[in-house]
């Protein structure tokens, strides 16, 4: 058992006794010049005859290439030594979280989709008050007209204003039935969770892709889809930083926001090309994990 222990603390120990033993032969082919270049500069104080043991230059420059063998062979034991790349940062450089921002763009893409689409129901909610308002005003009128027909005992009303009048009726109807619809559906709330979720998760993993390519290549790759990401989140900011103004009422911040949003979901979709050419070679140059 205790050499069994024993084996195993030393196979343990081996990639930092390599590593010690490669600083100690760099550190004697660097010493042994100036060694040797002591010895024959002036003789020392030796009287037990020990200076003889000293190597001379013949037998240094036997030790350098003996030297620079083991240093090599060293080097070829452990090759993430030498080369200071390759596997060093460990999962982070493999295929799955290589594949995490494809994947998770790919939902922020659908999240983005999602949120335009509730926030335009949701200004048609706002709006549609308006609408029956002003509905109501007209059918108003039109009756008002009908009173003063009847009062005058006329005949009959006009076809056209009875066909009119039953026209608004019907439309304040639709838009009263649809806005209860969209009142029950708690747009707002979605809207503002959605919008959340991209600003945040959204905004990580953007910057998360950029790192984890540099942590691969030891590199960035500038080009059209950098770019268009780096403005879909430019994006994103501008418009998360508008909802305060949108909350006192300010109709030019609504429509900042709407156009912020339309513009990063236009870069965001200009990006699905090249984003998927990209995930292709993640996939064929990692591996798991």
């Amino acid at each position: 058992r205790e050499l069994a222990h024993s084996s195993r603390r030393a196979a343990a120990h081996e990639p930092e006794s390599r590593h010690n033993m490669l600083l100690l032969t760099c550190f004697a082919v660097h010493l042994e010049p100036r060694l040797a270049t002591r010895a024959h500069a002036a003789p020392l104080f030796d009287p037990l005859g020990l200076e003889q043991v000293q190597p001379t230059a013949q037998a240094h420059h036997q030790l350098v290439p003996a030297g620079g063998a083991m240093v090599a062979a060293l080097a070829a034991a452990r090759p993430e030594a030498a080369l200071a790349k390759g596997g060093e940062y460990g999962i982070f450089e493999g295929r799955i979280v290589s594949l995490a921002h494809p994947a998770v763009m790919a939902m922020m893409y659908a999240a983005t989709a999602w949120a335009a689409f509730t926030g335009y129901q949701w200004r048609q909610l706002r709006e549609i008050g308006n609408q029956i308002t002003e509905l109501k005003d007209r059918k108003k009128k039109h009756e008002s007209q009908l009173k003063v027909l009847a009062d005058g005992e006329a005949e009959a009303a006009p076809p056209a204003l009875t066909a009119e009048l039953a026209s608004l009726t019907s439309q304040i109807d639709e838009l009263t039935t649809t806005r209860k619809e969209l009142a029950s559906s708690d747009l707002r709330a979605k809207h503002y969770q959605v919008g959340s979720v991209i600003l945040g998760l959204g905004t990580a993993f953007a910057i998360e892709g950029p790192v984890n390519t540099f942590l691969r290549a030891q590199k960035l790759f500038p080009g059209p889809h950098l770019y268009a990401g780096a403005g879909v989140v430019v994006c994103w900011a501008m418009a998360a930083s508008l909802v305060p103004l949108m909350s006192k009422g300010k109709d030019a911040a609504r429509t900042a926001h709407i156009a912020f949003n339309v513009l990063a979901l236009g870069l965001f979709t200009w990006q699905l090309p090249t984003g998927w050419d990209i995930t292709l070679k993640v996939i064929k140059f990692t591996k798991f994990p």
